[in-house]
């Protein structure tokens, strides 16, 4: 295939029109500094744009082509070297100004910039509703400042997001804590396993997730942190565990939520692209951010 194929639009050349009204931003947020394990996931932003030239425009199982869709890059926010402390505070202001059109994507960086972003789209946080597909519930005690395992308990404990304006999608094994697991039963967070999109598949998960949090909120941020995978399809995530999702079940269910009205913004986060094997995590994140586009232009 010709790289210049003209019948073979590739997702880079998409992604670099600039449009002037666009439904779709796309933002780097290349934060790292709050990971409680050492990762370089601050380079990710650059290096997914690097891989969407391996990918077209068009989703051949859903019969979908975004070629159409208007998007503007907004390039890399100049927070790398920010301290976890002032970090959040930055991104909150940055994703709150932004002229945003129906769908915001952020390329993270880990998971410490979730809680700034979901905070960004309102200042009543009972309309704000937050769905993550996660190996990790990401409600540790704040004891440590507000690192990437903090995003959750720190948007209900300390901003005042509704526990039960929260769905978890993708929770595994022996990645949490039973402390941890009562402490979302307390808040009322809806918890859905991996073995919840084995037994009954990731289309009823996702539906469920979206009319718990959707119904009642005017907007909704979604947290797709990469280490929900199986760690055969992400060894660049230092989460990552065996017995994880599988890409295809993940990209539908990115597809799912990006497809519904209420969903503002999405993040993907937590690869780290000096761990990664061939690029295998990287194109992994790319796959998904192009599933969430593919899923907005089902939008109706």
């Amino acid at each position: 295939m010709p790289i210049n194929d003209p019948h073979w639009p590739r997702a880079d050349v998409w992604l670099a029109q600039e449009h002037p009204d666009p439904e779709i931003l796309v933002v780097g947020v290349p934060s790292s500094r709050a990971s409680l394990s050492p990762s370089r996931a601050d380079l990710s932003p650059l290096e997914v744009r690097d891989r969407l030239s391996r990918f077209s425009t068009f989703h051949g199982e859903w019969g979908v082509d975004f070629s159409g869709v208007a998007v503007r890059d907004e390039g890399n926010w100049a927070v790398s070297d920010l301290d976890m402390h002032r970090m959040p505070e930055v991104v909150e202001n940055l994703a709150a100004k932004l002229d945003r059109g129906p769908l915001s994507i952020y390329l993270g960086g880990d998971n410490a910039i979730t809680r700034p972003l979901a905070r960004s789209l309102s200042g009543d946080r009972s309309r704000i509703g937050l769905i993550t597909f996660d190996a990790h519930h990401d409600v540790r005690t704040l004891d440590l400042g507000p690192t990437n395992g903090t995003p959750v308990r720190g948007l209900i404990d300390e901003d005042g997001l509704p526990g039960e304006n929260v769905a978890q999608i993708g929770i595994h094994s022996f990645a949490n804590s039973a402390e941890y697991r009562a402490y979302c039963d307390e808040q009322g967070i809806t918890v859905l396993t991996v073995d919840d999109v084995s037994q009954r598949g990731i289309g009823s998960v996702v539906e469920d997730a979206l009319t718990v949090v959707a119904v009642k909120t005017d907007a909704v941020h979604v947290d797709v942190d990469i280490d929900v995978l199986d760690r055969a399809y992400a060894p660049g995530c230092p989460g990552a565990r065996p017995g994880g999702l599988t890409v295809r079940d993940l990209a539908e269910g990115v597809r799912r939520c990006a497809r519904n009205p209420k969903v503002a913004s999405i993040d993907f986060v937590e690869v780290d692209p000096e761990a990664d094997q061939d690029g295998l995590t990287l194109d992994a994140m790319a796959h998904l951010m192009l599933s969430a586009v593919a899923g907005y232009a089902e939008r109706e």
